[in-house]
């Protein structure tokens, strides 16, 4: 159910989307669980939001970048150095928008893990939903490494089956290789209804996600990979206020000059 703070939720009706959102407005109506929003405006936001993680996950798949251990991690060292640890430190003199944008223009040039992967995903969708100005104000000193992430990408956490396109869930696989430290699981994208983007895998239904899993178990292991309840979602919320934030801030510059 969708509880709207301000205003009539029949206005929710009016509110322009595109079908794919529409569906996921619908979703949440339908569901017993209660999901509250200061304005239609917020709940626009986290539907437009949600339409860009989706979509920056299906382009880092296309961008040609591989999946890697830290060892064996790479990065195009034109905008990033690579640490000790095998992350990725914005160079001096780039601006954090070109940085990530580099990854999905010459994804052959970058190899990471899929930890990695999700939060280069939300950097991706947030600096395509807010602007490359203010991205670059919010997110600076960028170190891309396992779930090290900048202070303003912000995460809220629930549990299923409460998960919607563009939420992140994570696959257990709880008998892994030593070998293939790698495999021990799999953030993934939630794409759409039992679809998922994973770093390595791909694009896979759970069914399939397991398996690839499975197939790096431990040998003779019967304990099978699996889906974890716990849902991590994108605090939509303050995206959303950095941008009305920083279009406040230069709504102010332009008058006082």
């Amino acid at each position: 159910m969708i509880i709207l703070l301000s205003g009539d939720a029949q206005q929710i009706a009016g509110l322009n989307l595109t079908p794919w959102e529409r569906n996921i407005v619908n979703m949440k109506q339908m569901s017993p669980a209660e999901y509250r929003y200061s304005s239609l405006e917020s709940l626009k936001f986290e539907m437009n939001a949600r339409t860009r993680i989706v979509q920056s996950a299906r382009a880092l798949q296309e961008s040609g970048a591989s999946f890697s251990d830290f060892k064996r991690s790479k990065c195009n060292e034109q905008f990033w150095m690579r640490t000790n640890q095998g992350g990725f430190r914005l160079k001096s003199g780039v601006s954090p928008a070109d940085g990530i944008n580099d990854i999905f223009q010459n994804g052959r040039l970058y190899a990471f893990e899929c930890a990695t992967a999700i939060v280069i995903v939300m950097y991706k969708a947030i600096l395509d939903l807010i602007d490359r100005n203010t991205f670059n104000t919010y997110f600076q000193d960028l170190l891309l490494y396992t779930w090290y992430y900048d202070n303003d990408l912000r995460f809220n956490r629930t549990t299923l089956p409460e998960a919607y396109p563009g939420d992140v869930l994570y696959f257990n696989n709880p008998d892994f290789d030593p070998a293939t430290p790698g495999w021990r699981g799999e953030n993934a994208v939630l794409l759409g209804p039992d679809l998922f983007y994973g770093h390595g895998p791909g694009i896979r239904s759970s069914a399939a996600m397991i398996a690839i899993l499975n197939s790096k178990r431990k040998p003779g292991s019967l304990t099978s990979a699996y889906l974890i309840d716990e849902v991590l979602i994108l605090d939509f919320e303050h995206i959303r206020k950095l941008k009305e934030g920083a279009a406040r801030i230069g709504t102010r510059k332009y008058m006082l000059r």
